[in-house]
């Protein structure tokens, strides 16, 4: 199982020089900077340090998992953020769950002794109770599910519908933005009953550049995802799409 590294820049030079030094190459098999247009010289230092970059054609960070799959040669992605929310050395701890089997893995930032730093008082509520709405609609025992620090298997993200631009266009309508999609793709995993485990993976703070969340927008579009599936029943398309796939015998 080949893993690749997607780092998800636009605008973090300061966190680039301090952060990625300290991923060992040895953890994954490829390592892709993904660069949403940057304008402080990110890209070139990704390049002038012997990182591969691609520049999105399309802006927004789902996007540039969406573009980057035609891109890697991993079996599983994980998304990284340079800018020093994402610790690096819980990517052996990803690579190795994932390895083990199952569908997904999330760092979770506030179960098995993990925190955040970074979290305010509004981020904070949030990061409670989606996990909670999920859990409740889907049974699970979720921690996070907001986080984009997991491991992804890409045959599951396809399967999932999750490469679509189709499985996002009502709330992106709604909202008039590019919705993120960790919170639909922890929301798809409970609802089909695929397995997800969790490693511990603390938040520090951001070291530089700007925070691109839009709190109120993407909050609104989440409860969206949520109603809409919970209330619809499973797809037989995706469902099929699944049963193809080696998902060992934990899968529900």
């Amino acid at each position: 199982m080949k893993i690749t590294l997607l780092v998800c820049t636009l605008n973090e030079i300061e966190g680039m020089k301090i952060i990625m030094p300290r991923i060992d190459r040895s953890w994954v098999d490829e390592i892709l900077v993904v660069d949403g247009g940057s304008t402080d010289g990110t890209a070139e230092w990704a390049r002038e340090n012997g990182y591969r970059v691609y520049v999105q054609r399309r802006p927004g960070l789902r996007n540039a998992y969406l573009e980057a799959l035609d891109q890697i040669a991993g079996d599983v992605f994980i998304p990284f953020s340079p800018d020093g929310n994402s610790v690096p050395e819980v990517i052996p701890l990803l690579a190795a769950k994932i390895r083990t089997g199952g569908a997904h893995v999330i760092a979770t930032r506030y179960g098995q002794g993990a925190k955040s730093d970074d979290d305010d008082l509004l981020t904070g509520f949030g990061n409670w109770l989606f996990p909670a709405l999920v859990n409740l609609a889907f049974g699970t025992k979720f921690t996070d599910v907001l986080g984009m620090y997991r491991a992804i298997r890409v045959d599951v993200f396809k399967a999932l519908n999750m490469h679509l631009d189709e499985t996002y266009r009502l709330e992106d309508a709604i909202t008039r933005c590019t919705m993120g999609c960790e919170p639909l793709l922890s929301m798809k995993l409970a609802k089909y009953g695929l397995p997800c485990a969790e490693v511990p993976g603390d938040e520090p703070r951001r070291i530089g550049g700007v925070r691109k969340l839009k709190v109120f927008r993407w909050g609104c579009g989440h409860l969206l995802q949520l109603l809409k599936e919970r209330l619809s029943r499973r797809d037989p398309g995706v469902v099929a799409a699944l049963a193809r796939l080696d998902l060992g015998s934990e899968r529900k």
